[in-house]
């Protein structure tokens, strides 16, 4: 269920539980209809906020170390770099 699904069952929840007058669907309490139309609305709308969320990505941390001669001393210079990369 995406963000705009979650967010219209709310409202269409919302409108058969408070807006329209009862007894507009014979048998059928529509009001009770319109609460678990919302609570399916909330639950979807905080499942899509979690499933979007930018969570803790996999990440591993890479070392590289490079040795250059300096050509005008020949002097030997290593350099050590580490970085985080993704998976």
């Amino acid at each position: 269920m995406r963000l705009g699904s979650a967010i219209f069952l709310i409202a269409i929840g919302a409108i058969l539980a408070w807006a329209v007058a009862p007894g507009l669907i014979p048998n059928v309490n529509q009001t009770m209809i319109g609460y678990i139309l919302m609570v399916v609305g909330v639950i979807g709308l905080i499942a899509s906020l979690v499933m979007a969320s930018p969570g803790r990505g996999r990440s591993r941390r890479v070392s590289e170390s490079r040795t250059v001669v300096d050509p005008n001393t020949g002097e030997t210079v290593t350099r050590n770099e580490s970085r985080d990369a993704d998976i």
